[in-house]
């Protein structure tokens, strides 16, 4: 596997001074090590197609585990990742599959049961982990639960969904001012995001006790965790409730069951809201740095990327009493694609990613994003069918059409996977070394004395002692930064991703660095 060896991690995180942990014991830190590496999210239905249907599903997957990571820690041609976040695969009406009418079972257009049982022991035995994205804010319309309550004002599932009452204000709009409250004979439900997705009662200890139930079928399948959807909008037609308490039951009790359960929540808002939820999961997915990182990186110009950042971690941990994991990201299947909001610069592509890959966390990289695919706009624009070749080949989904990512103008898996300078090698050598480096993969963030430069980010990561310095010209020019020379003092550089000049003298430490560069040493 492509992970530190056991023991050697164990004695790491023991002999570790530098997190906020207290007393904790082994197997404590080495559960918290166990949940930093890498993730892929895989769009099921666009990444691979196994039986020739044209349609994204689990054996296509399958096939592919070698394209995300090999098993052989000897190899580079894989991209290294450690584990995989699968969008929904159950039972649904819609291409997307985030209104699910069962969620006991496989989506016969993605595969079976035994499918996904076969998916996560390959996927383990090549030392990756498996999330299901898990949707528990609503289900589908069509989920038997709804039509039951729905036709039955007396039926034992009428609760399990919010109704009107007399005194509801059913004009009244969400937060994005749609139409919340949906007409159902004489009486009006809830629906958040659209009228065939009703939300849930989760004041209802029946609701509660039903998914608590479908998270522990699910373990007893393999998978390792759940990415958990719109965490943070179950309560939010009664402002008076707190989501986060839902989830510190339901973290409770997946934890008796599996106490190294991987939990990371979709709380897409800003970090003072995000930061209580930390009590429950392992992780949130970072919108705020996204949102900041690739402004920065557009522009060239630093707006105060670190100083956000530790303050982020400081709040988070204290939520998590030191054990924040920080989900770091770029975009995902509900934002345009990031090689769309760079307007198709690969340079500045290849410098987003050296930003978020060498942050602290556990990164989260959208299929797709490695080989710089295009999308805005519509949903359906994000999610194209994943690039496998330059025209058409053994495997390839073409469940639609591509608007944004056809021909050979658009490079594919097939031709960027043996030129060593294209985003694919380039993601694959960031990733690598990130787990190769425990500084890089478990150290706390640290911040660098580089001068006044906004045209440069630099920052340390330090782990037992280790110090790994990361310094980026996120500019179209030449720059230099000036650091301490006593306290980084390059020994050993471990990637350099374009021309660079290090200058050592007493006290002082010139560093010059070609456009859109990113230099890495120790």
């Amino acid at each position: 596997m492509k992970r530190l060896g056991t023991m050697l991690l164990v004695w790491l995180l023991v002999a570790a001074l530098a997190l906020p942990l207290g007393a904790a014991s082994p197997d404590q830190f080495e559960l918290y090590a166990s949940k930093h590496g890498v993730f892929y999210q895989i769009f099921v239905r666009s990444f691979a197609d196994g039986d020739g249907d044209g349609l994204g599903d689990l054996q296509g997957i399958i096939q592919r585990l070698d394209y995300l990571n090999d098993g052989d820690p000897k190899t580079t041609a894989d991209l290294g990742v450690t584990g995989i976040w699968l969008t929904p695969i159950h039972p649904s009406p819609t291409y997307h599959k985030y209104d699910v009418v069962d969620y006991y079972a496989v989506d016969p257009e993605i595969g079976t049961l035994e499918d996904f049982r076969e998916l996560v022991e390959e996927a383990h035995a090549r030392g990756m982990k498996v999330i299901l994205d898990l949707v528990m804010n609503h289900t589908s319309s069509q989920h038997p639960w709804f039509q039951n309550a729905r036709k039955d004002a007396e039926s034992e599932y009428r609760d399990y969904y919010i109704w009107a009452g007399p005194d509801t204000q059913v004009s009244r709009r969400g937060p994005w001012n749609q139409v919340v409250w949906h007409a159902a004979g004489d009486s009006h439900y809830y629906g958040l995001f659209w009228s065939e997705m009703p939300d849930l009662n989760w004041a209802n200890p029946k609701v509660r006790a039903e998914f608590k139930a479908v998270a522990e079928f699910w373990l007893e399948q393999g998978v390792d965790g759940f990415r958990l959807d719109a965490a943070k909008h179950l309560f939010e037609h009664d402002p008076s409730q707190r989501a986060v308490d839902w989830w510190l039951e339901f973290s409770e009790y997946v934890r008796e069951l599996k106490p190294d359960v991987y939990l990371v929540g979709e709380v897409w808002d800003s970090p003072h809201v995000v930061a209580p939820y930390y009590a429950a999961f392992d992780s949130t997915f970072n919108f705020d740095l996204a949102d900041r990182t690739i402004p920065i990186v557009r522009f060239g110009l630093d707006t105060g990327l670190v100083p956000a950042v530790l303050e982020q971690h400081q709040r988070y941990n204290e939520h998590a009493q030191g054990w924040a994991i920080d989900a770091p990201f770029l975009s995902n299947h509900d934002q345009d694609r990031v090689m769309s909001q760079l307007f198709g610069d690969w340079n500045q592509a290849k410098m987003a990613a050296a930003i978020y890959l060498t942050l602290p966390g556990t990164p989260f990289i959208y299929s797709g994003e490695e080989i710089g695919m295009q999308g805005r706009g519509d949903h359906e624009n994000i999610r194209e069918p994943f690039k496998w070749y330059d025209l058409d080949g053994p495997g390839q989904t073409w469940w639609r059409s591509s608007q944004f990512n056809t021909g050979r103008w658009q490079p594919s898996v097939e031709t960027q996977h043996g030129d060593p300078a294209s985003l694919l090698n380039h993601y694959r050598s960031l990733i690598h070394l990130r787990l190769s480096e425990p500084a890089l993969r478990l150290g706390s963030l640290v911040e660098v004395d580089y001068g006044d430069n906004p045209r440069i980010i630099a920052y340390g990561r330090e782990w037992q002692g280790e110090k790994v310095l990361v310094i980026h010209n996120i500019s179209r020019l030449e720059q230099q930064a000036v650091l301490d020379g006593e306290l980084w003092r390059p020994r050993d550089i471990l990637f350099a991703s374009g021309d660079y000049h290090v200058e050592s003298s007493s006290g002082s430490c010139l560093v010059t660095l070609a456009p859109h560069a990113t230099l890495i040493w120790k």
